[in-house]
This record gives C-alpha cells, structure tokens and sequence, in this order.
C-alpha cells in the first residue's frame, strides 16, 4: 500500500497566517482558503473589506487547483484558448487563475485559493502561504 503526506491542522494555519501577512503588507483585501487533494475545505480566512463574492470563488479555485493537480489558471488560459467545452467539465467551477496546488515530494497535497485582487496577485498571496511550509 502506498503512503502520502497530508496536510496538518497546524499546516492549514501556517498557510493561511503566512498568507495573510502577504496580503496584510500589500493592503489586498482577500479571501484565502485552504483545500485537502480531494477539494475539501480545510481552513479560510475572509479578511476586512473582501468582497462577499471572493468567499465562494477562493475555495473553488483551491479546490480546481487540488483536484486537477495544477494551478486553477491553465484551466482559464485553455478555455480563453478556444476550448470553452471545458466550462462543463464536472466538479470544478474554479476555473481562474489565483488556485496553487500545495505539492509534497510529488503528491498534491492540496491546494490554496485566493480571490479578491487581480488574479496574478491572487497567486501571489496563495504561493506566499505556501512557502511558510518550508517544502
């Protein structure tokens, strides 16, 4: 039987405070969830003046990142690409850039999504977070 790495409670926190600081220091008012590799929430911090909208698009594009084991913006460029077929694609609705698969020595773990400032800052705070893991 194969075994992976999973991530902590303590893990969870470690992202979302990180996270936060990031988006804290650039005055980015954000929404930051935390996903497992299956795309169940595990942690989400909504911070002052986000946007009531960036609560339910953060864990979709974590949990876009997780299941499809990629960032939640190749989803987004395949679908500006031309293939809009992929917008019926099951189980995910994320499907914009700011969602980082949280990876541990090749197994996805989980994932971060962020939402609330432009997408590529949105990818910065997720991968912010993910760096307080130290991997």
């Amino acid at each position: 039987m194969n075994t992976k790495p999973v991530l902590s409670a303590e893990d969870v926190k470690k992202i979302l405070a990180a996270a936060e600081a990031h988006a804290v220091q650039n005055k980015w008012a954000v929404t930051i969830s935390v996903v497992d590799d299956g795309g169940h929430l595990l942690g989400m911090l909504r911070l002052d003046d986000a946007a009531p909208i960036s609560a339910h698009i953060a864990p979709a594009k974590a949990k876009t990142a997780a299941l499809g084991r990629r960032e939640s913006r190749i989803y987004e460029e395949m679908i500006n690409g031309g293939r809009v077929s992929f917008l019926s694609a099951p189980l995910i609705e994320g499907m914009l850039e700011g969602g980082v698969p949280v990876t541990v020595n090749g197994h996805v773990v989980g994932a971060v999504g962020v939402s609330g400032v432009k997408s590529t800052e949105d990818v910065l705070i997720a991968q912010a977070g993910i760096a307080a893991l130290g991997l």
